[in-house]
C-alpha cells in the first residue's frame, strides 16, 4: 500500500510534458509580370501630401525576386477551422503611423490584450477609421504630433480595413485574433509563424488585401495546391516546416 501511494505521490508531482511546436516558412511570389504601382492622385493637403511620391500600395511585388509583400496567413478558428488550447491574453503596443501621408505600416497582426497605438508625426491632421466587427467601431481625429490608444478586448472574424477619411487614398488593415498565429509576409515575400501545435494538421486563411475574391489555388514549389474559402490544411511537424516558393496567381489580384 505504502508503495502504491508513493507511486501516486509521484504521479501528481511529475510536471506535464509540453506539446512540440513547429515553424511554419514560405516566401510567397507574384505569379504574374513585375510592374511598377500607380501613382496616387493626391488632392488634398497637397502642398506636403504631394512630394511624397505617394503610390497605390494596394499590391506590391519586389521587381528584383518577384516577392509578394503583405501576404497574411494565420490558423483560422473560425467555422470549419482548427481548435486551439486556450492562449493567454497579449500586452503589447504596436503602432499604426499616419507617416507622410500613408499609413505605416500597411498591415498590422494584433492579439487580443494588445493596444494599437495610432500616432501622427505629420504636420497636417488625419484621422483612423477603424472598421471594427466585435470591438467598438471608433473613427479618430489624430492632430498633428498626437497619438491615441486603442486596447484590442475581442478577436475580429475577419481582416478589419482602416481608412483616413481626410486623405482617402491611405488605407491600412488589422488581422485581430485570439491567438498568436499569424505572420505577414515582408519586402521579399517571405513569413514565418512560430510556436504552431506540431503532430496535427492545421486550417489557415490566406489573406491578401488585392484579391476581391477567394485565393482558390496556389503553387507551392511548382505543384497546384486547392484551397477553399481561402482555407489551406497544413500539417505541422515538430521543427522547422519550409513550404519553399509559394506562387499565388497574378489572376487572384487585382491592383
Amino acid at each position: 500500500m505504502r508503495i502504491l501511494l508513493i507511486f501516486a505521490a509521484l504521479l501528481v508531482a511529475a510536471p506535464a510534458v509540453a506539446q512540440e511546436t513547429g515553424t511554419l516558412k514560405a516566401r510567397f511570389v507574384y505569379g504574374g509580370s513585375a510592374f511598377k504601382p500607380d501613382a496616387v492622385n493626391v488632392n488634398k493637403d497637397v502642398e506636403f501630401c504631394g512630394k511624397h511620391n505617394l503610390v497605390n500600395e494596394r499590391l506590391l511585388v519586389n521587381p528584383e525576386n518577384d516577392g509578394l509583400k503583405n501576404v497574411v496567413l494565420y490558423v483560422y478558428t473560425g467555422r470549419g477551422g482548427s481548435k486551439l488550447p486556450d492562449q493567454p491574453a497579449s500586452d503589447k503596443v504596436f503602432e499604426l503611423a499616419n507617416d507622410k501621408c500613408r499609413f505605416e505600416p500597411r498591415l498590422v497582426s494584433l492579439q487580443v490584450g494588445d493596444t494599437l497605438k495610432i500616432t501622427n508625426p505629420d504636420p497636417v491632421g488625419h484621422n483612423a477609421n477603424l472598421n471594427f466587427f466585435a470591438n467598438a467601431a471608433q473613427n479618430i481625429t489624430i492632430p498633428p504630433g498626437g497619438e491615441k490608444l486603442v486596447k484590442i478586448e475581442k478577436a475580429e472574424p475577419a481582416v478589419i480595413p482602416v481608412d483616413c477619411n481626410i486623405h482617402p487614398w491611405m488605407k491600412a488593415h488589422l488581422v485581430v485574433l485570439d491567438h498568436p498565429f499569424a505572420a505577414i509576409s515582408d519586402d521579399n515575400g517571405v513569413l514565418e509563424i512560430k510556436g504552431l501545435p506540431a503532430g496535427e494538421k492545421l486550417v489557415f486563411r490566406l489573406y491578401h488585401e488585392a484579391a476581391d475574391s477567394a485565393i482558390r489555388e496556389v503553387q507551392v514549389e511548382g505543384k497546384a495546391e486547392s484551397l477553399r474559402r481561402n482555407l489551406w490544411e497544413i500539417e505541422i511537424k515538430a521543427g522547422e516546416n519550409d513550404l519553399g516558393t509559394v506562387t499565388i496567381p497574378a489572376a487572384a489580384l487585382k491592383p
